[in-house]
């Protein structure tokens, strides 16, 4: 008999250890909540129709220029965010025309009509879906990387919604909210576009030499000084191919943007660069000109974005730049600011509660229970501290449901010894011999309390999964706490009943 209570006694003061060094010094290991520690909670929605809208529009211009080289003379139009059409195929070169739309778009887009000489091409149903989930996925991985660049300390961010198209982000201890939203919020698309022509005052004045009309393969972008340029549609490098970024002066010692591009894209940017010289090349960023300048030699990997720029506007820039840009754009849904102060009267008024329930819980069990209510009182006690344990390790943050979780862990966990010492007592009744009564008290409530465990564990993980928030705050702690319950009402406190019993000749239970 002691050789078995030595090894349950031994699993407990283990996992009473790992318990204590997961979560000690609390102040470092357990995180708190923006609730509780302030800062800013947004939540954000991706508009991932920009990012199909522009992989429709790339494709149907790929194509485009495709079937240009094989000289098959066409016109190709974007007419909705997933669907383009092919007009004027010449009959004799039909096959050919296939082949190549095949090759440039059969991947991802079904021919879902034909008339003479025109195809129209809809993007399939499964890449829509996939598409939409790597743009929010992408977005995710591109904010975390902007808020680690803002140096927040344990930021969160996360996907939530019924379509999974919104992205939630709590940055504890900001305070300057308005820079953190722009920096979150700006696309960061930097182009290098060929100007076609010189800028204009106007756009009236800019359409002119073309009837008052946008020639094909050009758009209008207006500079950040107001003039108006004519630049290609397709840029010749794009910010995807950026490979840092970083803060400058220029030569009349104003802030400036410094970039470096990658292998590829220094490829790409001399073979234009080089195939240009004394043409005038626009650096477009979020469909603004910064900068036109002339190309007077071949550029290969470096160069400098210049414009009216402050130190802070400029730092912030390079930073966006260096996290990459945002597949598509983003709206900001909601906005909460939470103060230190306030975080830190959460705290105390969550602790203060948790003790004071603790405390009566514990005054309640040893008058009504007398001295097996000190049985309780431990295991409410390890209960807890394995609860905090877990919520460390786990990396779990702690809220203000979360402490509302603590709380009713603990009701929980009163609820289960009530019902074992509610069983003893009948098992006693029957002159049963203590050790006996016990053990069959514990034995007969087991499926009664896995019953209302797993039953708890269902609903707290329908929470989980379809909450946000608070809502998953409560929903962690309340699963981890119904675990550590089980522990310690069914392990914990029969192992220090059979202790007191199997240490005493004359055993008697006091309840």
């Amino acid at each position: 008999m002691w050789k078995t209570l030595r090894w349950k006694v031994l699993i407990i003061l283990a996992v009473t250890a790992l318990a204590v060094w997961a979560f000690y010094p609390p102040s470092q290991k357990v995180k708190l909540g923006l609730d509780l520690r302030g800062g800013v909670h947004l939540v954000l929605r991706v508009q991932t129709d920009d990012a199909l809208r522009l992989e429709t529009q790339q494709t149907a211009e790929q194509l485009r220029l495709v079937l240009e080289k094989q000289k098959i003379p066409v016109k190709v139009t974007a007419e909705t965010v997933t669907r383009f059409r092919v007009q004027g195929v010449p009959s004799a070169r039909d096959g050919e025309f296939r082949a190549a739309a095949d090759t440039e778009a059969g991947v991802s887009y079904d021919r879902v009509s034909r008339s003479a000489g025109t195809y129209a091409f809809e993007m399939k149903p499964n890449i829509v879906q996939q598409r939409r989930r790597e743009t929010v996925q992408q977005s995710v991985q591109t904010i975390e990387r902007r808020v680690n660049e803002l140096g927040v300390t344990e930021p969160t961010v996360a996907t939530q919604g019924s379509e999974n198209d919104q992205i939630m982000v709590q940055l504890p201890g900001v305070e300057d909210v308005e820079r953190a939203k722009d920096i979150i919020q700006a696309t960061a698309q930097l182009e290098f576009k060929l100007v076609q022509g010189s800028p204009a005052a106007t756009e009236e004045a800019l359409l002119q030499p073309h009837g008052g009309k946008v020639p094909e393969n050009t758009v209008v972008a207006q500079g950040v000084e107001g003039q108006f340029y004519l630049v290609d549609e397709v840029p010749a490098v794009a910010g995807r191919e950026l490979r840092n970024a970083r803060p400058t002066l220029d030569e009349y010692n104003l802030p400036a943007v410094s970039f470096t591009l990658n292998n590829e894209g220094a490829r790409k940017f001399g073979d234009f660069t080089g195939a240009n010289v004394n043409r005038l090349l626009a650096i477009v960023l979020d469909g603004k000109v910064q900068s036109a300048a002339t190309i007077e030699t071949r550029i290969n990997a470096d160069g400098r974005i210049t414009g009216n720029f402050t130190q802070q506007e400029a730092a912030d820039l390079a930073l966006v730049l260096r996290s990459g840009a945002l597949p598509a754009d983003l709206d900001y849904l909601e906005q909460r600011t939470v103060g230190p102060t306030l975080g830190a009267d959460s705290i105390r008024a969550g602790v203060t509660a948790s003790l004071a329930g603790l405390i009566l819980v514990a005054l309640f069990m040893l008058v009504y229970y007398r001295l097996s209510g000190v049985n309780a009182i431990l295991a409410l006690v390890l209960n807890l501290v394995i609860l905090l344990g877990f919520m460390a390790y786990l990396g779990a943050v702690m809220t203000l449901p979360g402490i509302a979780g603590f709380i009713l862990t603990l009701g929980i966990g009163v609820d289960s010894n009530v019902l074992i010492f509610e069983r003893i007592k009948e098992e006693l009744a029957t002159e049963k011999a203590p050790r006996y009564a016990v053990a069959a008290s514990f034995d007969r409530v087991f499926l009664t309390i896995l019953d209302t465990h797993v039953s708890s564990l269902i609903a707290a993980a329908f929470l989980f999964q379809f909450g946000t928030g608070p809502i998953r705050g409560f929903a962690t702690t309340l699963t981890v706490g119904l675990v550590s319950n089980m522990f310690t009402s069914l392990f914990v406190s029969r192992t220090l009943f059979e202790i007191i019993l199997t240490s005493r000749r004359q055993a008697t239970v006091s309840i």
